[in-house]
């Protein structure tokens, strides 16, 4: 089993859930610093940040190597986003970073694409 970090529409409620719907949720998770998010307009975007950075807000969950390969599908890994591991409450856990420009995006300031 693997644990990932999903912080948009993978998260309970959004239009990707169903991804996750036989993966265990562990809880809700909040990355206090190193992101920065960003609205794409029907997903958004992570990236790592070294300078100012925000909380990053989202759900934790243990899945399969079925479903971690459905994910990486999904986020088009590793052509639009890449993968590494963070740190939760749960144990380190897999999150998908964008990896194309966002400088002409608009930022996600509360790190919460679900109360953006």
């Amino acid at each position: 089993m693997t644990r990932v970090f999903v912080y948009g529409t993978l998260r309970a409620g959004e239009s990707n859930h169903h991804f996750l719907r036989q993966a265990s949720l562990l809880g809700p998770a909040r990355l206090t610093c190193g992101f920065w998010l960003y609205d794409l307009g029907l997903y958004p975007a992570a990236v790592k940040c070294r300078d100012e950075s925000r909380p990053l807000v989202g759900e934790v969950y243990e899945i399969d190597d079925d479903m971690f390969a459905a994910l990486d599908e999904l986020e088009e890994y590793p052509q639009e986003y890449t993968r590494e591991l963070v740190e939760t409450d749960y144990g380190q856990a897999w999150i998908y970073l964008y990896r194309l420009s966002v400088s002409q995006l608009p930022e996600i300031r509360s790190g919460d694409w679900c109360q953006k």
